[in-house]
């Protein structure tokens, strides 16, 4: 369960998270969709530890993974890219499969193209087990192929581990296919429900904009 209290983030005199109040369940699977700037990956890199609060309360499990939206890979192939110096490489193999590269497994990670290195990355983090995975943009640079297998893989690992998934996105597709949309305006909450309910009784006025030309 994640449980957020009066949460902000300030820089100087620019606020840019002010969460009033926010409950997960433990197992949800929640979206926050918004424009750049809307807040998605401060709130993240604030749950993930990256970065501190300004002020408020966060209870959230301890055992935590995050995905930023940036990849990247280290020295070696994509298999050794996922081991890191430890792990399984029965299941390094199984995540190469789920992900479609298993093709590429000892191709050099650094001559990825920008799809194939985010699948790469996610490989890395669900290689590992939590109670809360932070995802950040984690279909940004995937095709619909790419985007599809991410989506199944992130599906199946909290089936296997029941963990909470939080995810931000640009994306309509991946929006539409949250459990929860959480929709973010200038570090305010516009939006919060079902993706369906949301476009078909949209809270506010920039909410219904926001979302305009979604499909349902």
């Amino acid at each position: 369960m994640v449980e957020i209290r009066e949460l902000k983030k300030s820089y100087g005199a620019r606020t840019v998270l002010d969460l009033p109040r926010l409950t997960i369940a433990q197992g949800e699977t929640v979206v926050f969709a918004g424009a750049n700037g809307s807040g998605k990956t401060t709130l993240l890199r604030i749950l993930a530890g990256l970065i501190r609060e300004t002020s408020g309360k966060i209870e959230a499990p301890e055992s935590r993974l995050y995905m930023p939206q940036q990849a990247y890979a280290f020295r070696g192939d994509l298999r050794k890219n996922i081991l890191l110096g430890r792990g399984d490489k029965a299941e390094a193999d199984r995540l190469l499969a789920q992900l479609g590269l298993s093709h590429l497994a000892e191709k050099k990670a650094k001559l990825l193209s920008g799809g194939e290195l985010q699948r790469l990355s996610l490989c890395r983090v669900l290689a590992r087990r939590c109670d809360l995975l932070l995802l950040d943009e984690p279909t940004s640079a995937c095709d619909a192929e790419g985007a599809a297998l991410a989506l199944e893989a992130i599906e199946a690992y909290q089936a296997a581990c029941g963990c909470t998934v939080l995810m931000s996105t640009h994306s309509p597709a991946l929006a539409m296919h949250a459990g929860r949309l959480i929709v973010l305006n200038n570090g305010t909450i516009e939006a919060d429900g079902a993706p369906e309910e949301i476009l078909a009784h949209p809270e506010t006025r920039w909410a219904r904009t926001f979302t305009a030309g979604w499909q349902r």
